[in-house]
């Protein structure tokens, strides 16, 4: 074994996937404001329908989890998915135009479907390291691109409330723990169950490059992020 935590591991080696992701087109635009509307709202409308499956992981890992306080923590943090995140998505929608049809049952494309697939697999595991598997890239990648913004914010909410939810002291500090609860939990895990763990982080980290490469489609504009130099 190494001294590296678990965690660490797990995002050096989805590298590719995990740098393509946090320094996308799309999250360059949010940060700048210049996201198309209708990617925008399309981005939107499918990472809706995250939430379902992502509650019901959320759960998989309070049922899991081995202890008290741990329980409470992720409890806390899924009162401010069902509340504070969903408020900022309905809001959204009214300022965007989005009828409640497409709201509640839009077609999803392939990678969502993999992605809620994904979702619930980690649950059925069964195993606390393996909800958090995917819970870290979740919270995880999303912290790393939110957090790479610099100078002020976009003036529209819908841009602006997207970055701030993914960076704030409440959410930095979550993602640290959570990281640091996938370490603990890691370092008990069997071969085969470390292997499962593994598994997921990497899927969980491809689906999510590869729900960014697929926003543009919408506009008939195909993208495949660049290249990148890592974190920064």
């Amino acid at each position: 074994m190494t001294d590296t935590p678990f965690s660490t591991r797990l995002r050096t080696a989805s590298a590719e996937h995990w740098d393509a992701a946090i320094t996308h087109r799309f999250v360059r635009e949010l940060s700048a404001g210049t996201v198309p509307p209708e990617v925008m709202r399309f981005y939107l409308v499918q990472d809706y329908q995250f939430i379902d499956r992502f509650v019901a992981l959320l759960g998989a890992a309070i049922a899991t989890a081995d202890s008290y306080a741990a329980r409470l923590r992720l409890s806390r943090f899924l009162a401010m998915i069902t509340s504070d995140e969903n408020t900022y998505f309905i809001r959204a929608f009214d300022a965007l135009g989005v009828p409640e049809a497409e709201r509640v049952s839009p077609p999803l494309i392939p990678v969502v479907r993999e992605f809620q697939a994904l979702m619930a697999e980690a649950a059925e595991t069964r195993l606390y390291a393996g909800a958090l598997s995917v819970l870290v890239v979740a919270e995880w990648l999303y912290l790393s691109w939110a957090e790479r913004h610099e100078g002020p914010l976009p003036p529209d909410f819908i841009h602006a409330e997207w970055i701030t939810l993914h960076d704030n002291p409440f959410f930095r500090d979550f993602v640290g723990w959570l990281r640091q609860e996938l370490d603990r939990a890691g370092a008990a895990l069997s071969p085969a169950q470390r292997a499962e763990c593994e598994s997921l982080f990497q899927r969980a980290v491809a689906l999510e490059r590869g729900f960014f490469d697929s926003l543009y489609a919408v506009a008939g504009e195909p993208e495949a992020s660049p290249p990148s130099t890592g974190e920064g």
